[in-house]
């Protein structure tokens, strides 16, 4: 393994460095001494690994380490040696069996960057910020100029084969069932909803794995499959780190501090940030209403203005501590902690109108909702490795707890006679309590460690908790009512076992496994004593074939089945009163969907041009779909001119159910093209087509039973082109481009949506910082438009979450090496995908 043999040499060089004269070595010292270069930008490498090893003595090593201006002097005795010069991503320089009787200059020593050792050690490089695999992608972030002071979600909104809608939710190859891990677990950041994402800044992230047919060692968890969020984590002797500060409009302003400290026994890492954000948004929904007969009988216009302010602190602070000299044993602490707090508001406006289109009446609703939330997550991490390269034993525990209250206040008044409607409030608190108990084992056997073994165990142990309130204030005294109100206790433990056996036969490569979970799920209904359990065992195996016609080409074919476990806002039964005629409300009676998924890939790696293809097949069963349906509830409002007549605007409620089966197939590519130094073109297509079929039952409001087929046949694509092209004076320049294609579902039609992102960035202050300026939403376009029909109502919608954003950024660097300055460094833990290059 590259990347345990280069920190192995690493270790011994650092405890090498200032020894007068090795141990058991007689004679002169002599000094060995050159400088190391990088042979394409001729910039000099900190932190190069000088090696001498004795030619006779293959144990006996020492070296040394360069310094800020690539220069090295090492202090030796005489005799025969294999001169190694090493630099991670780059190209060994060697000479062998050198006979070294005096002190000697080795000159300037030139690294070009290798590009094999970049796809085995997985480092992030400025100039491959995509990096494509045959089973994944790994989006490298630091080097993205158009997320600078944005957060997660702007990060993943940048990823090949994701995409993030108009309301933060995450999909991936256009399907939402996608699991979010850190550090290659699940996270307290990943939050009780989209909107915590966004309180992770994009600063902290190093990079992003994208795994669309991930192996048994994952969580089944995820039909889509996984993206994991590396964070930023230094390997650099000393204290070294970045401030970054940043600003723009709509009003967004803030910080980031990233420091790291590593000594010889132990690290210690931080990433703490600061955002105050006050993000302006809107929506309108024009419906039409109709009777059974199919005749219209009015209409109704909303009109929508959000306003979301908040402050956001986020901080990860990490210990890690190694146990013996030459670092086989580990152990690492981190904390996580983060805090948040925000007032929005949302100002409705209605008009209605008759079935001949003139206007009834005029009325606001205005709701002003307190929002708190608050994170704290523990983690333990123990790690051994043996004497055998990829031998590794780990084992983490880790606890976390997080609360979100949201407290709203809505009032309702009819314009023109200024009749005041009374002023509801509703009280949603929210908490969750998560621990995780894991253990991997893993064994590389056979000739040259060309088999594996690997088994082992997670349990995951989550409670979430809804307190919902919902009433009448009057006086400013809240008087609850039952019939809306309730506390919800969700309980989900989850016991998982996994064994997976792989080799590699040549050319050939295969990894097959089996995962075993046993679910307990619990949902509870407090105040009205409904109580619902459910327990099951599932088996989910996987398997993948890789061949290798080549270093530069390869090819696989995978097969997992996995499911899809409802969360948050699917469960939560309590609905959404921004609008008192449009709700929104979960559904704690789901079931899981299950999944097979198949997976054909291809991989070929030009010397300018890198192409990834793949087709993909998914069939599902239970799958969540979001329906709109009559309540058989009516709004009544009281008409000024016709006091006996009140209006009445019919009330639709949206929900999810387990609907019926999905089979989606479809072919995705990835390429990039560098046609010169610090150019870079991306381009992502994914096309795929989707047969929904089902069919819903529901009881009107005139006790009839409806049954509605829900059948669909969806074809759709995406396409994301990225470029990265240098000006002038030192400026670079990021230009990004996505385009949705049309999609339809049970009961909406959504139509394409086509927006850009650009910035432009420069190097300042002789290269230790960077000003930058982003513009994300360019054209301001990044709108969800929806056709919505139902027996008795057909709507026209327009969703705009948050409009066109500036953000100027500036990024201070100290006692970073080179490597780190432009985003290549590698990462302390991935997930630990280490092996199999073709699993992930």
């Amino acid at each position: 393994m590259q990347k345990l043999i280069i920190l192995v040499l690493l270790f011994l060089a650092i405890n090498a460095v200032g020894q007068k004269r090795p141990r058991g070595q007689q004679g002169q010292p002599i000094k060995i001494s050159g400088t190391v270069v990088d042979k394409d930008t001729g910039e000099p490498l900190e932190y190069a690994t000088l090696v001498l090893q004795k030619a006779k003595e293959p144990d006996n090593v020492t070296g040394g380490i360069s310094d800020e201006t690539g220069k090295f002097e090492v202090e030796t005795t005489p005799g025969l040696y294999n001169i190694r010069v090493e630099y991670i991503s780059y190209s060994t320089y060697e000479l062998k069996e050198q006979q070294l009787r005096t002190s000697k200059d080795l000159g300037v020593i030139q690294l070009a960057i290798d590009v094999e050792q970049l796809e085995a050690v997985e480092v992030v490089g400025e100039r491959t910020t995509v990096e494509l695999r045959l089973d994944k992608k790994v989006y490298n972030v630091g080097s993205d100029l158009t997320v600078k002071g944005g957060s997660v979600t702007d990060v993943l909104d940048n990823v090949p084969s994701v995409t993030v809608d108009v309301e933060g939710n995450i999909s991936l190859r256009g399907n939402e069932s996608v699991r979010i891990l850190i550090n290659g677990k699940p996270s307290a950041l990943s939050g009780l909803s989209p909107d915590a994402l966004q309180q992770l800044p994009a600063e902290a992230i190093e990079k992003v794995e994208v795994i669309t047919n991930p192996s048994a060692r994952y969580d089944a968890e995820g039909t889509a499959g996984i993206l994991n969020i590396i964070l930023k984590q230094s390997k650099t002797a000393g204290l070294n780190g970045s401030v970054n500060l940043f600003a723009g409009n709509p009003d967004v302003l803030g910080g980031a501090l990233s420091l790291n400290l590593r000594r010889d026994r132990f690290n210690i890492f931080t990433n703490t940030s600061y955002r105050y954000r006050n993000a302006p948004g809107n929506a309108q929904f024009i419906q039409e209403n109709f009777d059974d007969d199919g005749n219209t009988v009015s209409f109704q216009d909303e009109f929508r203005n959000y306003q979301r302010e908040d402050d956001g602190f986020n901080t990860n602070i990490g210990f890690e501590l190694f146990l013996d000299e030459d670092a086989t044993s580990s152990i690492t602490n981190s904390l996580v902690y983060r805090k948040s707090s925000g007032e929005n508001t949302v100002n409705v406006d209605f008009f209605n109108f008759d079935e001949v289109r003139d206007p009834t009446i005029q009325r606001n609703r205005f709701t002003m909702e307190d929002e708190a939330d608050e994170d704290v997550q523990y983690a333990l991490n123990y790690q051994k490795k043996f004497k055998k390269d990829g031998h590794v034993l780990t084992a983490d525990y880790q606890y976390s707890k997080g609360t979100e209250i949201e407290d709203s206040l809505i009032e309702e008044v009819v314009l023109g006679e200024n009749t005041t409607l009374p002023t509801e409030q509703t009280i949603n608190d929210e908490s969750q309590t998560n621990q995780l108990l894991q253990f991997d084992y893993v064994l590389p056997f056979g000739k040259d460690n060309q088999s594996q073994f690997e088994v082992g165990y997670r349990g995951t142990f989550n409670t979430f908790n809804t307190d919902f309130v919902f009433g009448i204030v009057d006086q400013g005294v809240l008087t609850p009512d039952p019939d809306f109100s309730n506390e919800l206790i969700y309980t989900e433990n989850v016991n998982a076992a996994y064994t997976q056996l792989g080799t590699k036969m040549n050319k050939f490569s295969i990894l097959g496994g089996i995962r075993m979970e046993a679910s307990d799920i619990g949902v509870e209904l407090v105040n009205t004593n409904d109580l619902s359990t459910k327990k099951y065992v599932d088996w989910f195996p996987s398997i993948f074939l890789g061949y290798e016609f080549s270093e530069y080409e390869q090819f696989t074919i995978s097969y997992s089945r996995r499911l899809r476990r409802p969360r948050s806002r699917y469960i939560n039964p309590f609905p959404s009163r921004s609008s008192n005629t449009n709700l929104f409300q979960g559904n704690p009676d789901l079931d899981p969907t299950y999944t097979n998924a198949f997976d054909l890939g291809y991989l070929v790696r030009g010397e300018k041009v890198t192409f990834t293809t793949s087709a993909y097949y998914n069939h599902s069963t239970g799958v969540f779909q979001f329906i709109t349906q009559e309540t058989g509830g009516f709004v009544e409002i009281e008409d000024p001119d016709n006091p006996a007549d009140p209006i009445l605007v019919p009330i639709q409620v949206r929900t999810p159910i387990n609907l019926a089966t999905d089979t989606r197939y479809g072919a995705e590519l990835t390429t990039t093209y560098t046609p010169k130094k610090n150019w870079r073109l991306t381009w992502n297509l994914n096309l795929f087509q989707q047969n929904l079929r089902g069919d819903f039952s529901y009881i009107n409001f005139q006790n009839e039973e409806i049954t509605q087929n829900f059948d669909a046949d969806n074809f759709t694509w995406f396409t994301r082109l990225s470029s990265k092209i240098p000006f002038p004076a030192g400026i670079e320049s990021q230009a990004n481009i996505f385009y949705s294609g049309k999609q339809v579902d049970a009961q909406n039609v959504n139509k394409g949506i086509l927006y850009a992102n650009l910035a432009f960035s420069r190097d300042v202050i002789k290269d230790v910082a960077t000003l930058s300026l982003s513009v994300s939403d360019l054209f301001n376009s990044r709108k969800r438009i929806t056709e919505t029909r139902t027996e008795t109502v057909f709507t026209e919608s327009e969703f705009q979450r948050r409009e066109r954003q500036l953000t100027v950024s500036f990024l201070y660097r100290f006692n970073q090496p080179q490597n780190e300055r432009n985003g290549r460094g590698n990462d302390r833990n991935g997930g630990g995908d280490e092996d199999f290059d073709f699993e992930g």
